[in-house]
């Protein structure tokens, strides 16, 4: 049958229903017993009666007997009923009305918890209430990758490892959130809608408020909202929520994606490390139970002190790179050299490189690196041309007080001291808006109130932002398979 027979058909048993005096849809459910305590709490529930509710997710029917498997989010277990020659009670459903009945239906049962003749835990109930009558029936298979996404709500049925998924994707959040309040920091909400938007390199969205008669960007980074907060007096902050970089969707990519922010007065880069480290290995435990993991042919091992690696050394160790003398024409050969036939054409890739900044080529050579990278490790005292928003070490001034976990050959994090002068700041500002103005979309923006914010003064402090991409990776999926409803390309 096709899918328009099968829906023709239960529009034909929804009018009989209502025929009948039914609401197919009513407002109450009278549930007070959830499938799972019927069925982990069989001796103490053996006899009683209880009323469960769910999806009928298979009907047997055996002459005057009938067997329905119920599912709510907590289980499945199995109603018995039974033909009876009473007159069926106003309202329900008995054995001679299951016809009317479809898998994929919700339902309400009022019955005895026992077991059945062949041993399997049962309601029995000689009739059943509709609470919602489906108009399509669920596939037995669902694994076109494209439908799975457009219908996640059939999707989280067929597969209920997606749905799993999302419950841990939530502990991911809940075990950061513990972790920060545990140790003294609060959360506040910063806005999503920017006059100048900063604090990563990446292009925003652009949207018009009509109140003000406006524009506005979505947000690409909580970071100097979040910074700001600490120069009105806080000392430990965090925020998580969406943040919106109009990019390309990839397996670690989504335009639209949860992110993680926090800033600490009075603590540096060296503090960070060791507090977010801490952090990264208490989310993993309560989150998947274990600090081992095998990513992408990558065998992870977290449950060590993770070592500390110069930026500069890696790219000098595996290209001979000097990132404080770059050389444009061997950053361009170089990645040049590590074209693949999937990226661009070879011609076209090396136009985009030839108009590229000097620092993202850098920046490109050292994802090389990153890619093939194990990990876990530090990388720190990034270049002070990649780092626009941190402090330059005592040390060498020519990098900054910055560092990244590197785990699977990705980077799962970003931190560093963070810049407060403001005669500083504002500099790099500029550097940054006239990379912007030559057409660099992804450079950061002029932000004169946060220079101002600078000048009234900002407490030293260590900052440090993930996103949910660290979820991703860990779980072994991509972003789109990670996330609730992924954004497609729409489809009338």
């Amino acid at each position: 049958m096709l899918l328009e027979d099968y829906r023709n058909e239960r529009l034909r048993k929804l009018e009989e229903i209502r025929a009948k005096g039914i609401d197919p849809f009513p407002a109450k459910s009278n549930r007070n017993t959830k499938i799972f305590d019927v069925v982990n709490h069989f001796e103490e529930k053996k006899g009683q009666e209880v009323c469960i509710a769910g999806r009928i997710v298979a009907i047997r029917s055996f002459g005057k007997l009938v067997f329905i498997k119920l599912r709510d989010y907590s289980g499945e277990v199995q109603i018995f009923m039974k033909a009876v020659a009473d007159e069926t009670p106003a309202g329900m459903f008995g054995a001679k009305e299951v016809k009317l009945l479809d898998m994929g239906d919700f339902i309400e049962a009022r019955g005895i918890v026992d077991k059945s003749q062949t041993g399997e835990i049962s309601v029995f109930t000689d009739y059943v209430r509709l609470l919602t009558k489906s108009l399509r029936p669920l596939p037995e298979k669902f694994t076109n990758k494209e439908e799975r996404y457009r219908r996640r709500y059939v999707d989280m049925n067929v597969n209920p490892e997606v749905r799993e998924r999302l419950v841990r994707r939530s502990k991911f959040w809940q075990a950061t959130r513990d972790f920060m309040n545990k140790h003294g920091f609060i959360e506040i909400n910063v806005p999503i809608l920017e006059h100048t938007t900063g604090g990563a390199d990446a292009t925003p969205f652009t949207t018009h408020m009509n109140a003000l008669d406006e524009d506005f960007y979505l947000r690409i980074s909580h970071e100097l909202p979040l910074k700001r907060l600490l120069g009105g007096g806080f000392e430990k902050v965090y925020d998580i929520g969406p943040r919106f970089r109009n990019e390309g969707v990839d397996d670690e990519h989504l335009p639209e994606h949860i992110a993680f922010e926090a800033y600490a007065a009075y603590e540096n880069y060296e503090d960070g490390m060791k507090f977010y480290e801490e952090m990264m290995k208490y989310v993993c435990m309560e989150t998947w139970g274990t600090l081992k993991f095998k990513v992408g042919g990558f065998e992870i091992d977290l449950d060590q002190e993770w070592p500390r690696y110069k930026y500069a050394d890696l790219l000098r160790e595996k290209y001979n790179v000097d990132v404080f003398n770059p050389d444009r024409e061997q950053l361009i050969q170089i990645l040049l050299d590590n074209w693949k036939t999937e990226d661009l054409k070879r011609e076209e890739f090396k136009k985009k490189l030839e108009n590229t900044t000097t620092p993202h080529l850098i920046d490109d050579v050292w994802k090389l690196i990153r890619k093939t990278s194990a990990g876990p490790y530090w990388v720190v005292e990034e270049p002070l041309s990649l780092s626009p928003l941190a402090k330059k070490s005592t040390e060498n001034p020519l990098v900054t007080e910055r560092f990244h976990p590197v785990i699977a050959g990705t980077e799962m994090g970003n931190g560093f001291s963070e810049l407060n002068d403001p005669l500083d700041q504002l500099e790099r500002f500029k550097e940054q808006q006239a990379a912007r103005d030559a057409g660099d979309e992804e450079a950061q923006m002029l932000d004169q109130d946060f220079v101002e914010m600078l000048e009234y003064g900002m407490p030293p402090a260590c900052g440090w932002g993930n996103s949910e991409r660290n979820f991703w990776l860990l779980e072994g999926v991509s972003g789109r398979e990670a996330v609730p409803f992924p954004t497609m390309k729409k489809l009338d």
